[in-house]
């Protein structure tokens, strides 16, 4: 099934809204800004999630037309797979930023945790992590399926991280590096959900620092014992 007709069924007045053949299009088709009306797209999505935001929504929040957004950005699939690339290299990018900002797993994790309390809190823009908000409910398998390996993505970056420490001495090496990552992956989405629900930054944070209690404490420095002798 193509995604805009199918669209357009659920939208029941799309068909109202799409100009006819040989008609002139509605509203502006090729004076939008396409940088904003994406931002406009991403927050919608962020707001509402995948299924529940329809192309009606979208092009109300976008100030453009169907055909504007179909010859811009595609269907909503495709849309929502710009949208997705564009939440990682502005408000999702927190992350990331936090963890290549630290030398060790913990530390990394520690800042990671702390900072999205507050980003996933920020007012401004929905609360919550877009990733995890947009996929529930989520009934296309195509992008259930997308949402899915993008956030595995990140668990399996996680874990890399933690065997690198593991190997380095930073971490006990009988640490369970997946475990680890699953518990980091775990408090973070659960954190986005808090956040939806109303918890604020330093409830979060208590949330973060307490979650870091589980983690298996530094092992000594290499050679200390011999070095007293």
């Amino acid at each position: 099934m193509v995604e805009k007709h199918a669209d357009k069924q659920q939208d029941g007045k799309q068909q109202a809204e799409g100009p006819r053949a040989g008609s002139k299009p509605r509203g502006r088709p090729r004076s939008f800004d396409r940088a904003t009306a994406l931002e406009k797209a991403l927050q919608i999505f962020w707001e509402r999630g995948y299924e529940a935001t329809s192309v009606s929504d979208l092009t109300r929040a976008m100030g453009i037309g169907p055909p504007s957004l179909y010859a811009a950005f595609g269907d909503k699939r495709s849309l929502f797979a710009e949208v997705l690339v564009e939440y990682g290299r502005t408000h999702g990018s927190v992350a990331g930023r936090a963890l290549e900002g630290e030398t060790t797993a913990r530390a990394g994790f520690e800042r990671m945790l702390r900072e999205v309390a507050t980003a996933f809190t920020e007012p401004g823009h929905p609360h919550g992590c877009l990733v995890i908000h947009a996929a529930t409910n989520c009934t296309t398998p195509e992008v259930e399926e997308s949402l899915r390996a993008q956030r595995n993505a990140n668990m399996a970056d996680f874990e890399r991280r933690i065997r690198v420490d593991i190997a380095a001495g930073h971490l006990p090496s009988d640490a369970d590096a997946r475990v680890l990552a699953r518990h980091v992956a775990a408090v973070f989405q659960g954190m986005s959900q808090q956040a939806r629900d109303g918890a604020s930054a330093e409830e979060l944070e208590q949330v973060a620092q307490l979650a870091m209690r589980a983690w298996p404490p530094a092992p000594a420095a290499a050679g200390s014992g011999s070095a007293a002798r």
